[in-house]
């Protein structure tokens, strides 16, 4: 069973680190999001796709659901992937738009009991996942780590 005061810590470590996120959107141009310095295998637009899709894959997949991302946007941001062209406007918005209302979205889902199972898994960094509780404390160090390569990349662009 979920640990409501734990659960609520996790989520508010992940809010002020999707905000953190939020604002490589208002201090970057497309240009420089899409830049992939020399020496790096993606941009700033790759991490930040990336995070929004790993936690579907984290919480929602893991948990026997559907994400709320497309197939497509799974594919392009997936683990193990890496920018294949320029992320578009279009694209970028849509991005904004997921790293803020997924958070919504999933504490309305967790409060609402959607989440009945979990399938215990190995992340790719060797990390036993056997909880929901465990994916969501997971996603945060996950989301830490990209958000430090983000702060790394960010002095070449």
């Amino acid at each position: 069973m979920i640990k409501e005061q734990s659960v609520t810590t996790t989520l508010n470590i992940w809010k002020t680190s999707r905000n953190l996120f939020l604002k490589y959107f208002q201090n970057y141009t497309l240009e420089q999001l899409n830049t992939i310095p020399e020496g790096f295998s993606n941009n700033l637009i790759w991490n930040i796709g990336h995070v929004i899709v790993a936690q579907q894959g984290l919480v929602y997949k893991s948990s026997g659901l559907d994400a709320y991302v497309s197939d497509e946007l799974f594919d392009l941001y997936k683990p193990g992937t890496k920018p294949t062209g320029n992320t578009s406007h279009e694209e970028v918005d849509e991005l904004k738009g997921l790293l803020i209302s997924m958070i919504t979205i999933t504490e309305t889902d967790l409060a609402t009991g959607r989440f009945k199972n979990y399938n215990e898994r190995m992340t790719g960094t060797g990390f036993f996942l056997a909880s929901l509780e465990d994916a969501l404390q997971f996603n945060n160090y996950h989301e830490g780590l990209h958000l430090g390569f983000m702060m790394n990349i960010e002095k070449f662009v």
